[in-house]
C-alpha cells in the first residue's frame, strides 16, 4: 500500500515538473549586459514622470479613510493669497502704526504727505533736525523728542496740538520762519521746556509761556505795545537770558526775574525808564547781582536822566546817556 501511495506522488510531482515553463538562459556578453542595465533604469526612473502625478500614485497607496484625517482642509482663497502676500511682501516701519508699536519712534509718525519725519528730517536720539526742508507747518515729532530744530523753513503758524503730549520737550528752535501766528496753548502744556527760540519770524503777540523756561530769544518779530502780556516773566524764577531786540517794544517788560542775567532790548522805541525797574527804591541796600548784562542801545531813551534806576546793579546799562 505505501509503495503504491509513493508511486502516485510521483507522478503528480513528474507532471507538475514537466508542466513548468523553462526559463531562458540568460547571455551576459557586453552588448547584452548595457541593455539589460538599461531596461532596468527605464523602469525605476522617475524623470518622466510629473512630480503632481508621482504624488498622486504614492497617495492611492494610503486608504481612503485615513487620507482624509492626515490631509490638511484647504485655505479659503481670500485667507491663502493674504498669507502669501504677508510672506512675500517686505513691511515698512511704521512709528505711527497702531499694529507695530515696537517700532514707535525708530522712524517717527507721518507727515501729512504719508512719510515719516524721521526720513524727511533727521532723528538722532532725542534730537529732530528739520533745518531748511522748506516747511510750511510743523511735523508730527516722535513723543520722546527732547530737542526740536525747524530753522530756516517757511512755517506760518503754531497750532495748539503741534506739541501736544510731548513731556519731554526741552528746546524748541524756529529761528528764520513766517510765523506771524501762535495758539495760546501751543507752549503752556509742555512740562519740561527750557529754551525757546523764535526770533527772526513776524510774531505779533506772544502766548502765554510755560514758567520753566530759562531762555528766551524773540528778537527780530514784530512785538509791539500790546505783544507782551503783563508780568508775563514774572514767575519764571529760572529765566537766566531774555532777548527782545528788534521788536517794536516802547517799554520794558516788568517785573522782571530776579535770577535774570542778561537783558536785550535794543532796536525797540522804549522812551523812559523808572526808577523802581531794575531796583528797589524802598531797600537802598539792594544789590541785584545776577543782572549783568543790559542792553537798551538803539532805543530813543537817554539813560542818564535815571541815574537812581542803575544802582543796585554791578554794571549799567549799555545805551544813550545824552
Amino acid at each position: 500500500m505505501k509503495t503504491f501511495a509513493r508511486l502516485v506522488l510521483g507522478l503528480v510531482i513528474f507532471d507538475v515538473a514537466v508542466a513548468a515553463p523553462t526559463p531562458e538562459p540568460i547571455n551576459y556578453d557586453s552588448e547584452t549586459y548595457d541593455a539589460t542595465l538599461e531596461d532596468l533604469d527605464n523602469l525605476y526612473s522617475y524623470e518622466n514622470i510629473p512630480i503632481d502625478q508621482a504624488e498622486i500614485e504614492i497617495g492611492t497607496v494610503m486608504p481612503s479613510g485615513n487620507r482624509e484625517l492626515l490631509t490638511p482642509p484647504p485655505l479659503p482663497e481670500e485667507e491663502e493669497s493674504e498669507e502669501k502676500e504677508e510672506e512675500s511682501t517686505s513691511r515698512l516701519i511704521d512709528g505711527s502704526s497702531p499694529q507695530e508699536p515696537e517700532f514707535t519712534g525708530v522712524l517717527g509718525p507721518h507727515t501729512n504727505e504719508d512719510f515719516p519725519t524721521c526720513l524727511l528730517c533727521t532723528c538722532i536720539s532725542t534730537t529732530v533736525y528739520c533745518d531748511d526742508h522748506e516747511l510750511d507747518a510743523i511735523p508730527p515729532l516722535p513723543k520722546n523728542t527732547a530737542y526740536f530744530y525747524s530753522r530756516f523753513n517757511r512755517i506760518k503758524k503754531i497750532n495748539k496740538n503741534d506739541f501736544a503730549s510731548l513731556t519731554d520737550l526741552k528746546r524748541i528752535d524756529l529761528t528764520s520762519n513766517l510765523i506771524s501766528e501762535i495758539d495760546e496753548d501751543a507752549f503752556r502744556r509742555l512740562p519740561q521746556l527750557r529754551e525757546l527760540v523764535l526770533r527772526d519770524n513776524k510774531i505779533r503777540q506772544l502766548p502765554e509761556l510755560p514758567t520753566t523756561l530759562t531762555f528766551i530769544d524773540i528778537s527780530n518779530n514784530r512785538l509791539g505795545r500790546k505783544g507782551i502780556k503783563q508780568e508775563a516773566f514774572k514767575d519764571m524764577y529760572d529765566l537766566h537770558h531774555l532777548y527782545l531786540t528788534d521788536n517794536n517794544l516802547d517799554h520794558i517788560p516788568l517785573p522782571l526775574p530776579e535770577n535774570l542775567r542778561a537783558l536785550h532790548l535794543q532796536n525797540n522805541n522804549i522812551l523812559e525808564m523808572h526808577e523802581d525797574t531794575f531796583c528797589n527804591v524802598k531797600n537802598l541796600t539792594y544789590i541785584r547781582k545776577a543782572l549783568e548784562d543790559i542792553r537798551l542801545d538803539g532805543n530813543p531813551i537817554n539813560l542818564s536822566k535815571t541815574p537812581q534806576a542803575y544802582m543796585c546793579l554791578p554794571r549799567l546799562p549799555i545805551g544813550s546817556l545824552v
